[in-house]
């Protein structure tokens, strides 16, 4: 299973609500693991004590000292993890079921990017000082299992069987500026997974990512319609890569949109076009305030094939309460290796589902369509 987005936008643990349920309706499928894609923690978002929601109801959050404010000391990034742990069901979830985390910007700001001031700064540090706390405290609460050559990395390859590998991404950590040309990955990680990639033996390739690909947002990838620019570039480069060097069965998976939705990437629709079909799978959040679907871009001729999350009329940033809150589940056939990408909510309904056969060529990407619901 995969999901992202913990305590954002101030919905806490209200337990007169039930906690973070969403936890609980994953654990009941007995998931071998589950990756995390981002936003485990707001650092940047403080827990008040109530929230009125829109039926004049109050949502009461548990309180602590440390997410009273925007985290700036280690400690307070610390007791960001240490508020979410006071849920039950997060609890009971982590004690049952591995968890393979990545990171994006709420571990530390919001849009943060290494070589960006923080907008209004603060008496904490420069955003590399805050990065670096953050980053400890991640290490120390989302453990990463083996040594990895960079202190502090986060991006890797979990082999996972004959079936499956995990790519975990780091596009937060190494990305430049936005301008015509920026970086996402950076050149030694955009170098690793083409290298790995290129490696992996495996049936699938699972690329967990912090972000969505052709989902227009000042802060992610895509720039609007028209060719690649700006964090694009690496995108292009990675994809092109994919489909010259025959690596197959490739699928990208990931959160950070608040809503939940299926992107089927077709090179017919798009203005870059070296590259072979693929899908991408957004489910979130967790346990978050929720977004309406978001605009898509042209560049890699991206379609929604499924998209749910709240609508204009009733507005944004919903409690988890009202139900919009997603995660996706991934079931790999041991006989056939077909794979059933299902996107949930936290209720458990089965929202989409689609099968995929693995293609055994050496065509990359080009897996088969069989069904959708």
């Amino acid at each position: 299973m995969w999901s992202g987005d913990v305590a954002g936008q101030g919905w806490g643990i209200d337990p007169a609500r039930g906690g973070m349920r969403t936890f609980a309706t994953m654990l009941r499928s007995e998931p071998d693991f589950f990756i995390h894609c981002g936003d485990s923690i707001y650092a940047d978002c403080p827990i008040p004590a109530e929230l009125k929601l829109p039926n004049g109801e109050i949502w009461r959050n548990i309180v602590t000292e440390e997410k009273s404010k925007v985290a700036e000391t280690l400690a307070e990034f610390r007791g960001n993890y240490k508020y979410n742990l006071l849920d039950e069901n997060l609890r009971t979830f982590n004690a049952a079921v591995p968890i393979f985390a990545q990171w994006d910007d709420h571990e530390v700001t919001d849009d943060w990017c290494p070589d960006e001031p923080i907008a209004s700064r603060r008496h904490g540090g420069t955003i590399l000082q805050l990065a670096a706390r953050a980053n400890r405290a991640f290490h120390e609460f989302m453990p990463i299992r083996g040594t990895l050559a960079e202190a502090g990395r986060i991006y890797r390859r979990i082999p996972y069987g004959p079936l499956l590998d995990v790519f975990m991404l780091d596009m937060r950590s190494y990305r430049t500026a936005n301008g015509q040309r920026a970086d996402i990955f950076g050149s030694t990680q955009l170098a690793w997974i083409k290298r790995e990639l290129l490696r992996s033996q495996a049936a699938w390739k699972v690329i967990a990512a912090d972000l969505p690909i052709g989902l227009i947002s000042h802060d992610a990838v895509a720039q609007g319609d028209g060719p690649p620019s700006g964090r694009e570039h690496e995108i292009a480069e990675l994809l092109s890569f994919i489909t010259r060097a025959g690596v197959c069965n490739t699928v990208w998976i990931t959160a950070d949109m608040h809503y939940t939705a299926a992107h089927f990437y077709d090179p017919n629709a798009a203005v870059f076009q070296d590259f072979h079909p693929f899908w991408e799978f957004v489910s979130g959040p967790i346990h978050a305030g929720t977004w309406s679907p978001g605009t898509l871009d042209n560049t890699f001729g991206p379609r929604a094939m499924y998209r749910h999350g709240c609508s204009p009329e009733q507005g944004e940033n919903l409690a988890p309460c009202f139900g919009l809150q997603f995660f996706g589940h991934v079931a790999i056939d041991g006989a056939t290796a077909i794979m059933t990408v299902t996107l949930m909510d936290v209720e458990g309904r089965n929202l989409w589902s689609i099968k995929l056969a693995p293609d055994e060529e050496k065509r990359p990407s080009g897996h088969m369509l069989i069904r959708s619901e």
